[in-house]
């Protein structure tokens, strides 16, 4: 499996894990607070803000009755119309520049969600570099390849699709012109619980389709994203906000700038702490040895006196014979006088 260029940056096993801070409806309709977010993502050390390109009439009918009304009780939304809550949380298409500019400006890259063919051909416009598709839309499959004929890098969220939709989704893209493909674990769950995560998918993910796979995250807090780097995920995405306090659609589950730093920070650990399969003393543990435990003389010796548990122990550090060789010394002789603390060798029981 090859490495993928994500902007500027790789994507693969010999590198650390991709972070995309997912800005989503978190600006509450304010371009001056959609440009914050971008400076807190970058001074957080995200490698990537992304937006959603949509609009409500590109997502659902104006209806606010029947199946176009949220009843559900365990739902964020709940009470308001499918067509109200996207009008709530689309980012206007004339902000799309400027977040983009200042994004460029500080070294993170800026890419988008395209929720319909429309939104793709706005944003090759902005130039940009790589595409996500949302966990709803993966089985709009008409969108999917539309994406992917820019040849570009495509993200997918497997959210609520089955092996089979997978399957025809990975199949969909890489006909239409896909040739890096990245496939993001995901419980489309808001906010998402641990339990539901089942981040063991990760691996199978990469080895039935043969391509780099990553998390999607919605639970609260960053377990979960760290743990998946052990899993194998070179991407993760979590959704961004200045402060939970303020409100909004995806505030619930977003995380604040010092959580994403800390993101940042501990899934580059988690890759680093992944090494290879190891046994034994390594180079950086040499200066460790004297921890250890070894044979020392513990009270002086006279020549010809016997070594016994009386004048030699098993102590720290750990210059002498391993502690395995002490029944092998007990009752020999020594032939000449050895202070207290002389480590134990084999050189000791020789005539000079």
């Amino acid at each position: 499996m090859g490495e993928i260029q994500l902007g500027h940056h790789k994507i693969g096993d010999g590198h650390p894990p991709f972070i995309i801070a997912e800005m989503s409806g978190n600006h509450n309709q304010s371009l001056e607070k959609a440009l914050e977010i971008v400076d807190a993502a970058a001074a957080a050390g995200a490698h990537a803000l992304k937006l959603q390109t949509y609009t409500a009439d590109l997502m659902t009918l104006e209806l606010d009755t029947g199946d176009f009304f949220i009843n559900d009780p365990n739902s964020l939304w709940q009470g308001q119309s499918l067509y109200r809550l996207y009008e709530q949380a689309y980012t206007p298409w004339e902000w799309h520049k400027p977040i983009f500019d200042r994004c460029r400006e500080l070294g993170i890259i800026p890419f988008s969600t395209p929720f319909h063919p429309t939104a793709v051909d706005f944003l090759e416009q902005l130039d940009t570099p790589f595409y996500k598709i949302a966990s709803f839309e993966n089985n709009d499959l008409p969108l999917i390849r539309y994406a992917a004929r820019t040849g570009k890098p495509l993200i997918i969220s497997t959210g609520m699709a089955t092996l089979a939709e997978l399957e025809q989704l990975v199949n969909a893209a890489r006909e239409a012109g896909c040739k890096d493909l990245i496939l993001l674990k995901c419980t489309s769950t808001y906010p998402a619980s641990p339990l539901d995560s089942n981040l063991r998918t990760i691996p199978h993910l990469r080895e039935l389709f043969q391509c780099e796979v990553g998390l999607s995250d919605h639970t609260l807090g960053i377990g979960a994203a760290v743990a998946s780097v052990v899993l194998g995920a070179s991407v993760i995405e979590k959704h961004f906000t200045l402060s939970r306090a303020d409100g909004g659609v995806d505030s619930a589950f977003s995380l604040e700038p010092s959580e994403m730093k800390l993101l940042v920070a501990e899934t580059r650990t988690a890759k680093e702490a992944l090494g290879v399969v190891h046994y034994g003393l390594s180079d950086k543990e040499q200066s460790s040895l004297k921890f250890r435990r070894s044979l020392y003389i513990s009270k002086d010796v006279q020549d010809g006196e016997r070594l016994s548990e009386d004048n030699m122990r098993i102590i720290r550090p750990g210059y002498g014979l391993s502690p395995k060789y002490m029944e092998q010394f007990l009752g020999q002789k020594v032939f000449k006088p050895i202070k207290a603390g002389t480590p134990v060798s084999w050189s000791l029981l020789q005539r000079e």
